[in-house]
């Protein structure tokens, strides 16, 4: 989309409408003495990506291990560990 060009005077008195305006996918430039100085633009949306249900931190129950009294789950090691 091509962008329009608003001194800063015109962008302080109208920020609202402008901003109603770049939300519609429009870029418009700020200008000081005719000198570009600043541009909105819509902002980038980031997507956050869900973690795979496969994701090893979720299944952390699987990480027990055969310790010198036998098998040894989180609840165990948190029980030695932090005496719960």
């Amino acid at each position: 989309m091509n962008g329009k060009t608003v001194n800063i005077h015109d962008a302080k008195t109208q920020l609202s409408r402008l901003i109603a305006r770049v939300e519609r996918g429009e870029r418009i430039v700020i200008a000081r003495a005719g000198k570009p100085v600043a541009e909105l633009r819509p902002a980038r949306v980031v997507k956050k990506r869900a973690r795979p249900l496969d994701d090893p931190l979720l299944r952390v129950e699987e990480y027990s291990y055969d310790g010198p009294i036998g098998p040894t789950d989180n609840e165990e090691i948190d029980r030695t560990v932090y005496g719960i």
